[in-house]
């Protein structure tokens, strides 16, 4: 009798705060639509797990397909990397070629992942931790899950959780950031537009070099840029149409569907609810809000040496996150808000492309340079 009832007598104070996560989860991916793609998936999987008896992860020492999903795309880094196939087949580099200062953007507003590690590590978290912690600010889902495999297994649900909550909360967190460190005169700034197309010979050198660069200066980054400019190559190349279409789309919603049921599935309660996740899920979004604050006010340290005509709009700054393309299109919504018909649209995905790329730098340079610190 007792085992008729035992999906009753199972069920846990911190099972039903995960159902309450779970449903709030989805109703962000339904309601407000903020990445439903991710957000949607995750929130089931955070109710599948935390199932009486977690059927859905292992049952009697047998990996339910949860288990399976994991091992095979999480525990591997599969799942991250044929992510960054697809991104890399979406982005478009040439708006970075037309104006190469935007690059500068996308390493400053890398600033909040080497502060938090700093504050983590001041929490008590170890270096590890605290450099996957960091991760989050680069609002790079992949890259923290790649980095979290490496150094902090015990927290990828929260560091995942995170990551793509705030990527998915861009419109949300930037906009107050923004216009706190900047004035109405600066966010009203006029960019000129640069018309020159890039040669598709650069556009086809530009993935083979970086691979290459990254590869002599932090080998360990290889699997993230390579696989980027991967996508980019077969993007660019100009013969793999059908190809690069097949990996903007079937490959990114496919393994987007499977990362985001996997994650979720990584969240038992017994794992998620303590005092550490809390402190992840706060320092992550001081690190997303010092992220944005360091692109915005390396712009406004950039202006102080340019001509009054050629002033950068600060707004470009808080691009060099790697919420690519939400985050160009909330910098761009705020200059039209401002200004009706002030377009800076394209400046602005250059930085953002740029944010991707330094993104993936600062999570190889991590990855390379704090078991060195550890050691």
């Amino acid at each position: 009798m007792q085992d008729v009832f035992i999906g009753f007598t199972s069920i846990t104070w911190k099972m039903l705060i995960m159902y309450g996560i779970g449903g709030i989860l989805i109703w962000l991916a339904i309601k407000k639509q903020y990445e439903p793609m991710l957000l949607l998936p995750i929130g089931f999987g955070a109710i599948l797990v935390n199932l009486p008896l977690a059927i859905a992860w292992e049952h009697e020492g047998v990996p339910g397909f949860l288990r399976v999903l994991y091992d095979a795309g999480i525990a591997n880094e599969l799942f991250p990397l044929l992510i960054f196939i697809a991104v890399g087949a979406m982005i478009d580099f040439g708006p970075l070629f037309r104006n190469p200062l935007m690059i500068f953007f996308g390493a400053a507003a890398q600033f909040g992942i080497f502060a938090t590690m700093i504050i983590a590590t001041l929490l008590g978290f170890d270096l590890k931790t605290a450099a996957s912690i960091g991760i989050i600010g680069a609002a790079d889902g992949p890259t923290a899950i790649y980095v979290a495999t490496k150094f902090a297994k015990d927290y990828l649900a929260p560091i995942s959780v995170a990551a793509y909550s705030y990527m998915s909360l861009v419109p949300l967190i930037q906009p107050p950031v923004i216009r706190l460190l900047t004035t109405k005169e600066e966010r009203r700034i006029h960019m000129p537009l640069h018309e020159k197309q890039s040669p598709q010979w650069l556009r086809i050198l530009f993935p083979i070099l970086v691979t290459m660069t990254a590869g002599i200066i932090a080998p360990i980054s290889v699997p993230l840029v390579g696989s980027l400019m991967f996508g980019n190559l077969i993007r660019e190349s100009g013969v793999l149409e059908r190809l690069s279409q097949t990996a903007q789309n079937e490959l990114a919603y496919l393994v987007t569907l499977l990362l985001g049921i996997t994650i979720g599935g990584s969240m038992s309660a017994e794992q998620f609810l303590n005092k550490d996740t809390i402190l992840i899920l706060a320092m992550g979004l001081v690190a997303f809000i010092f992220d944005t604050a360091g692109g915005v006010l390396f712009a406004k340290l950039f202006n102080l040496f340019l001509p009054r005509d050629r002033k950068i709009n600060p707004m470009i700054g808080a691009c060099g996150i790697s919420a690519f393309p939400m985050s160009a299109r909330v910098i761009q919504k705020m200059a039209n808000e401002e200004e009706r018909g002030n377009i800076i649209l394209m400046q602005a995905i250059g930085a953002n492309v740029s944010g991707q790329l330094g993104s993936i730098i600062a999570g190889g340079l991590v990855l390379a340079l704090v078991p060195l610190l550890v050691k």
